[in-house]
């Protein structure tokens, strides 16, 4: 295959509208270039006239959006000659690091919390040889470590406090209106640490100017007026949503939880980095913040998985579960065209997907054209 015609990744795709020069090299796996679905079943399932599309990250190289971002931060890192990255993690950060480390040639360095992450993510991390610090806490004392060790060490924190990952991750927003042609009404998306939400928006902002100046117009927030500045002529927006697990929601409380719980993990983060800049978003877009019980979750992932044949994480079903209750509230009206993100693969976390899958049908039978021919007639209906 010709190069000219080879995906290589979105650091190529998007360079123009990136901050790195035309002779930075890129640590890239292919990342991005994911699929936007339309599911077919579950709007007739829930009876609202609305277009729901799922951008299925969990089809990245590591299996989450996470390699948006990672891969602009390890990026950066190489080009300012760094030999070694950290990140604290609560599985799909460590996965990505590790292996864009790997791709690069350095090392990484990755603080999980003990006890507390999918055992899938695990085994990314240790396959892409990561040396793992597992702390008995949780990831908010992970991410507090990191950025203070980072001081003392010759390390490059590529967590999202880290303004290459949303550089990266942004590039989503793009691929959601190219295909769709158009910003959907309603963007919905899983909230932990709240850098993907706020770089959805950078991303849509970003697209809403003439493509001419994308160079120039990069969406910055700005901290002295809690908003997105440097941008012009900026047209049709989405409304951003972000949903949180009930038992890890902090947007709903209003200040941090200092012990988060949540079967899903990868949203189990009790004091986001991006607080201030998820804010900025809910207040530009017209947004809101809304929390989802566990059972919910995991009752939207199985839906998705049943009906529509998308396996996602269970944090990724938050995004799904809090579009349809808000579809059938009225909350978001019929007629909407919706994106809900499903940040990870179901691959991530299979012990939580197999525990709730007790109901499924699994036959002991002899090895017979009898047996097998009974087993699927007495299915049939």
């Amino acid at each position: 295959m010709s190069n000219a015609t080879r995906y290589t990744g979105l650091i190529d795709r998007y360079r123009d509208r990136l901050p790195v020069s035309a002779t930075t090299r890129a640590i890239s796996l292919g990342e991005g270039n994911t699929p936007l679905i339309k599911l077919e079943n579950i709007p007739a399932l829930i009876g609202k006239d609305v277009e729901i599309y799922v951008k299925y990250e969990g089809l990245n190289p590591t299996g989450s959006f996470k390699d948006r971002g990672m891969t602009m931060a390890v990026t950066k890192a190489v080009e300012d000659g760094s030999k070694a990255i950290i990140c604290a993690s609560t599985g799909n950060t460590s996965a990505a690091a590790a292996a864009y480390a790997a791709r690069a040639g350095i090392k990484a360095f990755v603080l999980i919390p003990e006890g507390k992450i999918a055992m899938g993510k695990m085994a990314q991390a240790m396959m892409y040889g990561a040396i793992t610090l597992q702390i008995r806490g949780n990831f908010d004392a992970g991410m507090q470590l990191v950025k203070e060790v980072a001081d003392q060490a010759p390390v490059t924190i590529v967590n999202s406090i880290n303004p290459y990952r949303l550089q990266g991750q942004k590039t989503a927003a793009f691929e959601v209106v190219e295909a769709l042609g158009r910003a959907p009404d309603f963007h919905c998306l899983p909230v932990g640490n709240a850098g993907n939400i706020t770089a959805h928006w950078m991303g849509y902002t970003e697209h809403a100017v003439d493509p001419l100046h994308y160079a120039s117009n990069r969406a910055v927030y700005d901290p002295s007026t809690d908003a997105f500045s440097g941008m012009a002529a900026v047209q049709s927006r989405p409304k951003m949503v972000g949903y949180q697990a009930a038992g890890s929601a902090p947007f709903l409380r209003g200040g941090p939880v200092a012990d988060p719980e949540t079967l899903a993990t990868a949203i189990r983060i009790g004091n986001p980095q991006s607080w201030k800049h998820a804010h900025a978003v809910m207040k530009e877009s017209g947004g809101w913040f809304d929390e989802l019980q566990d059972q919910e979750i995991l009752e939207a992932q199985r839906m998705l998985a049943m009906y529509e044949g998308i396996f996602c994480e269970p944090a990724s079903a938050a995004s799904l579960g809090g579009a349809m209750r808000d579809i059938k509230a009225g909350k978001i009206p019929e007629g909407s065209v919706v994106v809900c993100t499903l940040t990870g693969n179901g691959l991530k976390d299979p012990d939580t997907a197999i525990q709730q899958c007790s109901d499924a049908v699994m036959l002991g039978i002899d090895a017979t054209l009898e047996q097998v021919k009974a087993g699927i007639l007495s299915n049939m209906d």
